[in-house]
Protein backbone atom coordinates (compact mmCIF):
# COMPACT_ATOMS: atom_id res chain seq x y z
CA UNK A 1 0.00 0.00 0.00
CA UNK A 2 1.52 3.19 -1.15
CA UNK A 3 2.30 5.95 1.92
CA UNK A 4 1.90 9.72 2.08
CA UNK A 5 5.60 10.51 1.95
CA UNK A 6 6.94 11.50 5.09
CA UNK A 7 9.59 14.43 6.12
CA UNK A 8 12.44 13.07 8.33
CA UNK A 9 13.59 15.70 11.31
CA UNK A 10 15.72 18.53 10.69
CA UNK A 11 19.38 17.26 10.73
CA UNK A 12 18.81 13.52 10.31
CA UNK A 13 21.05 13.21 7.44
CA UNK A 14 18.01 11.80 5.58
CA UNK A 15 17.26 13.11 1.64
CA UNK A 16 14.57 15.97 1.66
CA UNK A 17 11.71 15.91 -0.31
CA UNK A 18 11.29 18.28 -3.04
CA UNK A 19 7.82 19.96 -3.94
CA UNK A 20 7.75 17.41 -6.66
CA UNK A 21 8.54 13.96 -5.38
CA UNK A 22 6.08 15.33 -2.96
CA UNK A 23 2.93 15.57 -5.95
CA UNK A 24 4.33 12.43 -7.41
CA UNK A 25 3.58 10.85 -4.14
CA UNK A 26 0.37 12.01 -4.17
CA UNK A 27 -0.25 10.67 -7.49
CA UNK A 28 0.56 6.92 -6.14
CA UNK A 29 -1.40 7.62 -3.35
CA UNK A 30 -4.83 9.24 -4.20
CA UNK A 31 -4.51 7.54 -7.79
CA UNK A 32 -3.82 9.45 -11.26
CA UNK A 33 -6.61 10.09 -12.37
CA UNK A 34 -8.48 11.42 -8.84
CA UNK A 35 -5.27 13.88 -8.17
CA UNK A 36 -5.56 15.02 -11.78
CA UNK A 37 -9.34 15.55 -11.33
CA UNK A 38 -8.33 17.54 -7.62
CA UNK A 39 -5.92 19.91 -9.25
CA UNK A 40 -7.04 20.39 -12.52
CA UNK A 41 -8.09 24.21 -12.10
CA UNK A 42 -4.94 24.78 -10.85
CA UNK A 43 -2.22 23.08 -13.85
CA UNK A 44 -2.16 27.05 -15.48
CA UNK A 45 -0.73 28.45 -12.20
CA UNK A 46 2.54 26.86 -12.52
CA UNK A 47 3.68 28.75 -15.04
CA UNK A 48 3.48 32.04 -12.46
CA UNK A 49 5.56 29.60 -9.71
CA UNK A 50 9.63 30.19 -10.02
CA UNK A 51 11.74 27.53 -9.97
CA UNK A 52 13.09 28.35 -6.74
CA UNK A 53 9.36 28.63 -5.31
CA UNK A 54 8.87 25.03 -6.64
CA UNK A 55 12.00 23.46 -5.18
CA UNK A 56 11.52 25.17 -2.10
CA UNK A 57 11.61 22.48 0.79
CA UNK A 58 9.14 21.61 3.28
CA UNK A 59 8.78 24.17 6.12
CA UNK A 60 9.32 21.44 8.36
CA UNK A 61 12.66 20.44 6.68
CA UNK A 62 14.19 24.00 6.80
CA UNK A 63 17.09 25.08 8.61
CA UNK A 64 16.99 28.79 10.27
CA UNK A 65 19.74 30.11 7.56
CA UNK A 66 17.34 28.55 4.66
CA UNK A 67 14.01 30.15 6.37
CA UNK A 68 15.94 33.91 6.43
CA UNK A 69 16.56 33.12 2.59
CA UNK A 70 13.06 32.55 1.81
CA UNK A 71 11.43 35.26 4.05
CA UNK A 72 13.83 37.52 2.27
CA UNK A 73 12.35 36.15 -0.88
CA UNK A 74 8.89 36.38 -0.20
CA UNK A 75 9.29 40.57 1.59
CA UNK A 76 11.04 40.89 -1.86
CA UNK A 77 8.06 39.54 -3.93
CA UNK A 78 5.36 41.01 -1.87
CA UNK A 79 7.38 44.75 -2.47
CA UNK A 80 7.78 44.26 -6.25
CA UNK A 81 3.70 43.06 -6.65
CA UNK A 82 2.18 45.09 -4.47
CA UNK A 83 4.26 47.76 -3.58
CA UNK A 84 4.20 47.53 0.42
CA UNK A 85 7.51 47.09 2.86
CA UNK A 86 6.58 43.69 5.02
CA UNK A 87 8.61 41.70 7.77
CA UNK A 88 8.24 38.02 7.62
CA UNK A 89 8.99 36.40 10.95
CA UNK A 90 8.76 32.79 12.84
CA UNK A 91 6.91 33.53 15.06
CA UNK A 92 6.99 29.71 16.97
CA UNK A 93 4.81 28.50 19.34
CA UNK A 94 5.29 29.19 23.19
CA UNK A 95 6.29 26.32 25.59
CA UNK A 96 3.85 25.42 28.00
CA UNK A 97 0.89 26.98 25.75
CA UNK A 98 -2.63 25.18 24.75
CA UNK A 99 -4.75 27.88 23.00
CA UNK A 100 -8.29 27.76 23.17
CA UNK A 101 -10.98 30.10 22.34
CA UNK A 102 -14.79 30.59 23.30
CA UNK A 103 -17.59 32.62 22.21
CA UNK A 104 -20.70 33.47 24.69
CA UNK A 105 -23.18 33.46 22.39
CA UNK A 106 -25.79 34.72 25.34
CA UNK A 107 -23.22 37.86 23.98
CA UNK A 108 -22.64 37.61 20.67
CA UNK A 109 -25.38 39.99 18.54
CA UNK A 110 -24.23 39.07 15.23
CA UNK A 111 -22.63 42.66 14.13
CA UNK A 112 -20.04 41.14 11.98
CA UNK A 113 -17.15 43.58 13.95
CA UNK A 114 -14.71 40.29 13.92
CA UNK A 115 -15.16 39.26 10.26
CA UNK A 116 -14.12 42.60 9.33
CA UNK A 117 -10.88 42.82 11.36
CA UNK A 118 -9.92 39.14 10.22
CA UNK A 119 -10.31 40.52 6.46
CA UNK A 120 -8.13 43.58 7.54
CA UNK A 121 -5.74 41.56 10.09
CA UNK A 122 -4.97 38.42 7.89
CA UNK A 123 -4.35 40.17 4.42
CA UNK A 124 -7.37 38.85 2.54
CA UNK A 125 -8.14 39.52 -1.16
CA UNK A 126 -10.33 42.88 -1.16
CA UNK A 127 -12.04 41.92 -4.19
CA UNK A 128 -13.62 38.39 -2.75
CA UNK A 129 -14.18 40.27 0.89
CA UNK A 130 -12.85 36.92 2.22
CA UNK A 131 -12.47 36.33 6.20
CA UNK A 132 -12.19 33.19 8.06
CA UNK A 133 -14.65 33.86 10.11
CA UNK A 134 -18.66 33.11 9.25
CA UNK A 135 -21.48 34.19 11.53
CA UNK A 136 -24.70 31.72 11.42
CA UNK A 137 -27.66 33.96 12.32
CA UNK A 138 -29.60 30.60 13.81
CA UNK A 139 -33.00 30.04 15.30
CA UNK A 140 -33.01 29.66 18.55
CA UNK A 141 -33.48 25.97 20.34
CA UNK A 142 -30.69 24.74 17.86
CA UNK A 143 -26.72 24.12 17.07
CA UNK A 144 -27.33 22.48 13.77
CA UNK A 145 -25.62 24.81 11.66
CA UNK A 146 -27.52 23.52 8.56
CA UNK A 147 -29.94 25.92 10.03
CA UNK A 148 -27.59 28.68 10.06
CA UNK A 149 -28.42 31.83 7.68
CA UNK A 150 -24.91 33.75 6.60
CA UNK A 151 -26.61 36.33 4.26
CA UNK A 152 -28.35 38.57 6.63
CA UNK A 153 -28.40 41.91 5.75
CA UNK A 154 -31.14 43.34 8.46
CA UNK A 155 -30.68 45.13 11.74
CA UNK A 156 -29.07 42.68 14.64
CA UNK A 157 -29.51 40.70 16.49
CA UNK A 158 -33.59 40.19 15.23
CA UNK A 159 -36.08 38.32 17.08
CA UNK A 160 -35.90 34.70 17.91
CA UNK A 161 -32.53 34.66 16.61
CA UNK A 162 -29.19 33.93 17.92
CA UNK A 163 -25.87 34.53 16.12
CA UNK A 164 -23.12 31.52 16.08
CA UNK A 165 -19.40 32.56 14.79
CA UNK A 166 -17.53 29.36 12.91
CA UNK A 167 -13.93 29.91 12.09
CA UNK A 168 -11.13 26.87 12.47
CA UNK A 169 -11.80 24.93 15.18
CA UNK A 170 -7.90 23.86 15.62
CA UNK A 171 -8.95 20.75 16.18
CA UNK A 172 -6.86 18.13 18.32
CA UNK A 173 -8.44 15.04 15.83
CA UNK A 174 -8.11 17.10 12.55
CA UNK A 175 -9.55 15.48 9.74
CA UNK A 176 -7.84 18.36 7.54
CA UNK A 177 -4.54 16.74 8.36
CA UNK A 178 -5.43 13.47 7.74
CA UNK A 179 -6.72 14.43 4.54
CA UNK A 180 -4.09 16.46 3.01
CA UNK A 181 -2.01 14.09 0.74
CA UNK A 182 1.10 15.75 1.28
CA UNK A 183 1.78 17.02 4.40
CA UNK A 184 1.43 20.65 4.04
CA UNK A 185 -0.74 20.79 6.98
CA UNK A 186 0.05 19.54 10.75
CA UNK A 187 -1.08 20.72 13.93
CA UNK A 188 1.68 22.86 16.35
CA UNK A 189 2.64 22.09 20.09
CA UNK A 190 -0.04 24.90 20.85
CA UNK A 191 -2.80 23.31 19.42
CA UNK A 192 -2.95 26.08 16.38
CA UNK A 193 -3.06 23.95 12.88
CA UNK A 194 -0.87 25.84 9.96
CA UNK A 195 -0.44 25.21 6.52
CA UNK A 196 2.76 26.15 4.76
CA UNK A 197 1.19 27.78 1.69
CA UNK A 198 4.54 27.47 -0.52
CA UNK A 199 4.13 23.30 0.26
CA UNK A 200 0.46 23.38 -0.62
CA UNK A 201 -0.76 22.05 -4.38
CA UNK A 202 -4.10 22.83 -3.70
CA UNK A 203 -6.34 19.57 -4.59
CA UNK A 204 -8.59 21.20 -1.61
CA UNK A 205 -8.76 17.28 0.37
CA UNK A 206 -8.58 19.97 3.57
CA UNK A 207 -11.20 22.00 2.12
CA UNK A 208 -13.50 18.95 1.64
CA UNK A 209 -12.77 16.99 5.21
CA UNK A 210 -12.95 20.00 7.35
CA UNK A 211 -17.05 19.75 8.66
CA UNK A 212 -17.05 23.20 10.10
CA UNK A 213 -16.48 24.68 5.97
CA UNK A 214 -13.21 26.80 7.88
CA UNK A 215 -10.82 26.54 4.88
CA UNK A 216 -10.88 29.00 2.15
CA UNK A 217 -9.29 28.17 -1.70
CA UNK A 218 -7.71 31.27 -3.20
CA UNK A 219 -9.14 30.78 -6.89
CA UNK A 220 -7.59 34.14 -7.60
CA UNK A 221 -4.12 35.96 -6.48
CA UNK A 222 -4.55 38.53 -3.66
CA UNK A 223 -5.62 42.14 -4.53
CA UNK A 224 -4.82 43.91 -1.30
CA UNK A 225 -3.84 48.01 -2.08
CA UNK A 226 -0.34 48.47 -0.46
CA UNK A 227 -1.47 50.98 2.10
CA UNK A 228 -4.02 48.49 3.37
CA UNK A 229 -1.37 45.68 3.80
CA UNK A 230 -0.63 44.64 6.94
CA UNK A 231 3.28 44.73 7.11
CA UNK A 232 3.66 43.02 10.60
CA UNK A 233 3.29 39.35 8.87
CA UNK A 234 4.34 35.84 9.75
CA UNK A 235 5.05 33.00 7.66
CA UNK A 236 2.54 30.32 8.92
CA UNK A 237 -0.14 32.96 9.39
CA UNK A 238 -1.26 36.11 7.82
CA UNK A 239 1.64 36.61 4.82
CA UNK A 240 -0.33 37.14 1.64
CA UNK A 241 -1.23 33.86 0.55
CA UNK A 242 -0.20 32.56 -3.22
CA UNK A 243 -3.39 32.13 -5.35
CA UNK A 244 -4.12 28.43 -5.81
CA UNK A 245 -3.69 27.32 -2.20
CA UNK A 246 -6.24 26.62 0.83
CA UNK A 247 -5.66 28.92 3.91
CA UNK A 248 -7.24 29.02 6.89
CA UNK A 249 -7.53 30.66 10.28
CA UNK A 250 -4.36 30.56 12.79
CA UNK A 251 -5.82 32.32 15.83
CA UNK A 252 -3.77 34.87 14.54
CA UNK A 253 -0.65 33.32 16.07
CA UNK A 254 1.26 36.70 14.26
CA UNK A 255 -0.25 38.23 17.07
CA UNK A 256 -0.71 35.31 20.16
CA UNK A 257 2.66 33.90 19.86
CA UNK A 258 3.81 37.43 20.63
CA UNK A 259 1.69 37.90 23.36
CA UNK A 260 -1.07 39.40 21.94
CA UNK A 261 -5.28 38.46 21.53
CA UNK A 262 -6.16 37.68 18.54
CA UNK A 263 -7.94 40.66 16.04
CA UNK A 264 -11.04 39.22 15.85
CA UNK A 265 -11.27 39.14 19.79
CA UNK A 266 -10.16 42.85 20.32
CA UNK A 267 -12.66 44.10 17.69
CA UNK A 268 -15.49 43.02 18.73
CA UNK A 269 -17.71 45.08 20.76
CA UNK A 270 -19.82 42.85 23.11
CA UNK A 271 -16.79 41.13 24.60
CA UNK A 272 -17.95 37.88 23.28
CA UNK A 273 -14.80 36.53 22.44
CA UNK A 274 -12.93 34.69 25.26
CA UNK A 275 -9.26 33.63 24.51
CA UNK A 276 -5.91 32.45 26.45
CA UNK A 277 -3.91 29.13 27.41
CA UNK A 278 -5.51 26.63 28.85
CA UNK A 279 -2.88 25.55 30.59
CA UNK A 280 -2.70 28.61 33.00
CA UNK A 281 -4.65 28.08 36.03
CA UNK A 282 -4.67 31.68 36.75
CA UNK A 283 -6.09 32.56 32.74
CA UNK A 284 -9.89 33.59 31.76
CA UNK A 285 -10.00 30.46 29.76
CA UNK A 286 -9.36 28.54 32.73
CA UNK A 287 -11.69 30.01 34.82
CA UNK A 288 -14.61 29.82 32.04
CA UNK A 289 -14.15 26.19 31.80
CA UNK A 290 -14.22 25.30 36.02
CA UNK A 291 -17.31 27.81 36.03
CA UNK A 292 -19.28 27.34 32.62
CA UNK A 293 -21.05 24.52 30.68
CA UNK A 294 -19.20 24.53 27.16
CA UNK A 295 -20.60 23.52 24.14
CA UNK A 296 -18.70 21.83 20.76
CA UNK A 297 -19.85 21.74 17.54
CA UNK A 298 -20.53 18.19 15.77
CA UNK A 299 -19.10 16.83 18.77
CA UNK A 300 -20.55 13.69 17.77
CA UNK A 301 -17.53 13.79 15.05
CA UNK A 302 -14.54 13.11 17.47
CA UNK A 303 -12.78 16.21 16.17
CA UNK A 304 -12.01 17.09 19.72
CA UNK A 305 -11.66 21.35 19.14
CA UNK A 306 -10.04 24.28 20.78
CA UNK A 307 -12.72 26.03 20.24
CA UNK A 308 -15.82 26.04 22.44
CA UNK A 309 -19.19 27.92 23.09
CA UNK A 310 -21.53 28.44 25.91
CA UNK A 311 -24.36 30.42 27.47
CA UNK A 312 -24.79 33.50 30.03
CA UNK A 313 -27.07 31.12 33.13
Amino acid sequence: MNETPSFPPQGSGSPVLSRRTAVKGACATLGLAAFGAAISPLTKLTEDISAEEFLQQHYQELSAKDKQKVFARLEAETKEEYGAEVTIRDDRPIPGTKFVYAINLSLCNGNGKCVEACHRENNHNRQTNESYIRILEMPIGTMDMGKGNITYSHAVPAEGKFYLPVQCQQCDNPPCVHACPVQATWKEDDGIVVVDYNWCIGCRYCEAACPYHARRFNWQKPEVPADEINPDQSYLSNRIRPQGVVEKCTYCLHRTRRGRLPACLEACPTGARVFGNILDPESEIRWLFENKRVLILKEHLGTEPSFFYFFDE
